[in-house]
């Protein structure tokens, strides 16, 4: 695409043409993930129910790692392109995807290896560990190909091909929500259904991205003829990748932390919660989306040290996030209990799971604030910042949210965790930002 759509057009307008596709792909994501929640509820099986949420953190372990080379590889590049710098950013786009690949098969083998302690720190027991472990499995052995397609889904969009990587991104979800009724159901293979129609959709998203790569990329390669790499580059990479992993880990981590801190409450509350955390997601993948589908703007205006038209980008990107972030909010807090019913028909547990949905709902606008903050700290190569809050709202500040907010408040202690976290990481978010975007905004003026 030419360069005018970083240069020119109006922000509304450049904005929405990369960030759109993004936000649908997430959306897309989301619904197959909700088939996959979906045909595992109805098989009325609370402990394979639980022992799925269990597994879930590590689908989003191998996402984490896919954003090392895709978000840390988009975000140098990106730059790159705005400095005019086209083959340096081939070269970096080739590295990106045979650094995930290899990646991947070496996490499969480990993973593999530490199977049976992973999955009792994730916190299976007696009841839903052969769920668990049947879902982890399958996730595990398909590692390469997950977190390969996470490579190229970004690295399109630093050359404005957001819909090529959309397509790619639906064609896995379609793939995935055809097969799952034919896994889990028909073929009655249940968790390890869903992983597998999971992997087989991602398998043919990888497909999809060599192609287009090939045929149509002018300044993206997956062809290593001629390649080299330096240290400096690959650290360039890494410095942002590692942050923008963190925090994909972080929700691993989060999510996890959350099931064992549930556990002591039953089974049908970790159940409830991971049926919650799916329906929540419409919400923060519609955020992650508009907040991330800004970053190749973000970075091209950051590497051409075009301040004034970043400035006006960034207004515009706070203010969108935000605004949708009340209205996801107030939508699925009124619709809570229709959603949670849409997944599980017990009475009891659709009562467990609507304040729990609502409770994650108080937060929803501090996420924003995190959200196009981090993305801005990616987009600008400042790894420091990013780091930071990769490692706090989900990670570190939730921990000790969760801690403090369970022995002050038991139960629904555990519940409102998350949106204290959420509050107090975007204030660390505004200083943040003030301290090491803001003041360079005004001195490059």
């Amino acid at each position: 695409m030419e360069n005018e759509l970083f240069e020119k057009a109006p922000i509304h307008k450049a904005y929405l043409s990369l960030a759109l596709p993004v936000v649908f792909s997430m959306v897309i994501s989301l619904v197959y993930n909700m088939v996959d929640t979906y045909f595992i509820a109805q098989t009325g099986n609370t402990d394979l129910i639980a022992g799925v949420s269990l597994g879930a953190p590590i689908f989003t372990l191998m996402i984490a790692l896919g954003d090392i080379f895709g978000l840390g590889g988009s975000s140098v590049i990106s730059r790159l392109f705005g400095q005019k710098k086209d083959e340096d950013g081939k070269r970096l786009s080739v590295f990106c995807f045979y650094a995930a690949l290899l990646c991947g098969i070496i996490v499969a083998i480990i993973m593999m290896l530490l199977r049976q302690p992973i999955l009792h720190l994730l916190g299976a027991d007696s009841d839903t560990y052969t769920y668990a472990s049947q879902y982890y499995t399958f996730i595990v052995l398909g590692a390469p190909f997950i977190i390969v397609s996470y490579t190229p889904a970004n690295l399109l969009r630093t050359e404005g091909f957001a819909k090529a990587s959309m397509t790619g991104t639906v064609l896995g979800a379609v793939v995935n929500m055809v097969l799952d009724p034919i896994f889990i159901s028909a073929m009655g293979l249940g968790a390890a259904g869903a992983a597998i129609a999971t992997v087989l959709g991602n398998i043919c998203s990888d497909v999809f991205f060599v192609w287009f790569i090939l045929k149509r990329s002018k300044r993206l390669s997956v062809v290593p003829i001629g390649f080299h790499i330096t240290n400096a580059e690959v650290g360039q990479v890494l410095a942002i990748g590692i942050p923008a992993s963190v925090t994909n880990f972080m929700q691993s981590f989060g999510i996890a932390l959350m099931n064992r801190f549930l556990l002591p409450y039953g089974n049908d509350k970790v159940a409830a919660m991971g049926i919650v955390m799916k329906v929540n997601l419409i919400a923060v993948l519609v955020l992650v989306g508009f907040a991330f589908g800004a970053q190749p703007l973000i970075g091209y205006n950051y590497g051409a040290k075009n301040r004034e038209r970043l400035k006006q980008i960034l207004s515009f990107c706070y203010k969108f996030e935000c605004a949708a972030a009340v209205l996801l909010a107030v939508m699925l807090s009124l619709a809570a209990r229709p959603l949670v019913s849409a997944f599980i028909h017990d009475p009891a547990m659709i009562d467990i799971g609507v304040p729990m949905l609502r409770m994650q709902q108080l937060g929803m606008v501090f996420i924003a604030v995190v959200l196009v903050t981090t993305c801005t700290f990616q987009s600008a190569g400042k790894a420091m910042g990013a780091f930071i809050l990769s490692v706090s709202r989900q990670g570190l500040i939730f921990a000790v949210a969760i801690v403090i907010l369970s022995r002050m408040a038991g139960y629904y202690g555990v519940l409102v965790a998350q949106a204290a976290a959420d509050l107090l990481t975007a204030m660390v978010a505004v200083l943040l930002f003030r301290f090491e975007i803001s003041t360079e905004l005004v001195s490059t003026m």
